[in-house]
């Protein structure tokens, strides 16, 4: 369908077609995905709006799309990674930042305030728009606002799900905001995903030491509690087994005085050869 017969495009592919009646794009094969296709996060060709009408956040996907952009009244795009092509200079205003790991928050919070002065709608994108721009918007917003990091970072969070702040970017927000406040608030921590997490325990059936209800040995009786039995503790006689029982037969019990040492079973076996003790 050409563009003269629609005054918007698709909101996810950014070309012309009726979407909404379910037609499949002729250039890209968009079509609305049924029930069953939907997941949690949709990609959407539109940026995320983070301010109404003046500050948006999205990808290099988004920066791409010219017409989507004119659309939303975008006319200048803060560019976070140099490796992506500023690709409409004559259509757009654009700063661009330096490609280092330390972000320069504040040259890129200069350019946001001079688009603010000029109330001109601005884009922030990096490659997927997850990490380096999400990461300027929230220094902007602690700068401008006078948000706490925490604050911050839930904002863009929930209006970009997607946001996926590396734990190096996130310590770098976390020393600007000692920069603005001159601390840093208790109440923003490292986002969950940086949280050490405990590992289950894995037992494989066997009961834990805290589990087993028999004592353990102790290594003499200083510091033993009352009734755990000694390792160096010797038997006494009357712990001493009354009977022993060799090979398949029984053995008969004949045994005299209750000394177990006297006892002399007699062998069952007559033709077996008694071997000698001595």
């Amino acid at each position: 369908m050409r563009k003269r017969e629609r005054e918007n495009p698709c909101g996810v592919c950014g070309h012309y077609h009726k979407y909404e009646e379910g037609e499949v794009c002729s250039i890209c094969g968009h079509r609305i995905p049924v029930a069953s296709e939907k997941t949690s996060i949709q990609v959407s060709a539109f940026p995320s709006v983070i301010l109404p009408e003046f500050l948006y956040l999205g990808s290099y996907d988004n920066a791409s799309r010219s017409e989507l952009l004119k659309t939303q009244g975008i006319s200048r795009i803060l560019n976070t990674v140099p490796s992506c092509q500023n690709l409409y200079k004559n259509s757009f205003t654009y700063h661009c930042l330096s490609d280092d790991k330390a972000l320069p928050f504040d040259d890129a919070i200069e350019f946001l305030e001079q688009c603010e002065r000029d109330k001109a709608r601005v884009l922030v994108h990096c490659m997927s728009g997850k990490n380096r721009s999400p990461a300027i918007v929230i220094a902007y917003l602690m700068k401008s606002k006078g948000w706490r990091l925490a604050q911050s970072y839930h904002w863009v969070k929930e209006r970009r799900p997607s946001v996926e702040i590396t734990e190096g970017v996130y310590q770098q927000l976390q020393e600007y905001e000692h920069k603005l406040f001159g601390s840093i608030e208790g109440g923003s921590p490292l986002p969950s995903m940086f949280r050490p997490t405990v590992p289950p325990s894995i037992s494989f059936g066997f009961p834990k030491i805290n589990d087993l209800a028999a004592p353990l040995p102790a290594f003499g009786n200083a510091g033993a509690g009352a009734g755990a039995p000694s390792i160096f503790a010797r038997s006494t006689v009357e712990n001493l087994p009354t009977e022993f029982i060799f090979g398949a037969g029984q053995a008969q019990k004949n045994v005299t005085g209750g000394n177990p040492f006297n006892a002399n079973p007699s062998n069952p076996n007559g033709s077996d050869i008694q071997m000698d003790g001595s």
